[in-house]
């Protein structure tokens, strides 16, 4: 009988502090894919999620190569397709852990002044790319890449030879 309390009493306490758990999203939600952007494999997603207080939650994953000591992939939001020479950067992003692969970042303002809301995300005409360094000649070094927005993510509209570099300077 002991045992039965024990039981109902933890599945009691279980079930409880689920429901104490309040999401900090809403239910809107976009994912990217991230396309390979030179001869280092790496490939991915963005993930777009809208918190409760309007903002935006980016996460960055990459599949591909992980090392267990630290190192950061700097990784940016540009304005325009990631085809367009001189694209600026509109925000940059928490760096991708070499480790994880990951990043998430909580987007603010932008570079032009602007706060991107999820409801703009359809016309918003940017892209993501991620560098092997944050100067250097690795800089020009475009790790992982994609369309945001209004610009076709397609797999079959991505063309790396037609990929630009970006200037390390935001807009």
């Amino acid at each position: 009988m002991k045992k039965l309390a024990f039981i109902f009493l933890s599945a009691l306490i279980l079930v409880s502090c689920e429901q104490e758990k309040e999401s900090t999203y809403t239910t809107n939600e976009l994912t990217y894919n991230l396309y390979q952007g030179s001869d280092f494999d790496y490939t991915g997603k963005v993930q777009i999620k809208e918190l409760l207080n309007g903002d935006l939650e980016l996460t960055l994953e990459l599949s591909g190569s992980k090392d267990n000591e630290p190192y950061y992939f700097p990784a940016h939001l540009h304005f325009g397709s990631y085809d367009s020479a001189d694209s600026p950067i509109a925000f940059q992003l928490d760096p991708v852990d070499i480790r994880t692969l990951k990043s998430v970042t909580i987007l603010g303002q932008l570079s032009d002044g602007s706060k991107l809301k999820f409801a703009d995300l359809n016309s918003f005409n940017g892209h993501i790319k991620i560098h092997l360094a944050d100067s250097g000649p690795e800089y020009q070094v475009i790790l992982s890449v994609g369309n945001i927005g209004a610009n076709d993510n397609s797999p079959q509209a991505f063309k790396r030879e037609d990929m630009t570099v970006c200037s390390p300077y935001l807009n």
